[in-house]
């Protein structure tokens, strides 16, 4: 069973995608002017709805920040309580 969804796995796959480390992320940051193009999108929600995240791509699409992509993957992970800060 996948690992529950939690901050700091969020942002250590982003950092993973975008060749930085995790403290180096900066969840204000636009996905879009982050350098994250629509195949990184797609492999990273991959790795989140496994992890029980029920988003979708077009969902991920119209937040404007990783703050809000986090904002919504913690409040749709499987079971109530399960993505942790």
């Amino acid at each position: 069973m996948p690992e529950p969804l939690t901050l700091d796995g969020f942002r250590a796959d982003l950092a993973e995608c975008l060749f930085l480390e995790p403290a180096e992320v900066d969840l204000r940051q636009s996905p879009l002017d982050a350098g994250l193009d629509s195949l990184r999108i797609a492999t990273l929600l991959e790795r989140w709805q496994r992890a029980g995240a029920d988003v979708s791509f077009v969902e991920l699409a119209e937040r404007t920040s990783f703050e809000q992509w986090w904002q919504l993957l913690s409040a749709r992970a499987e079971g109530a309580g399960r993505a942790r800060a």
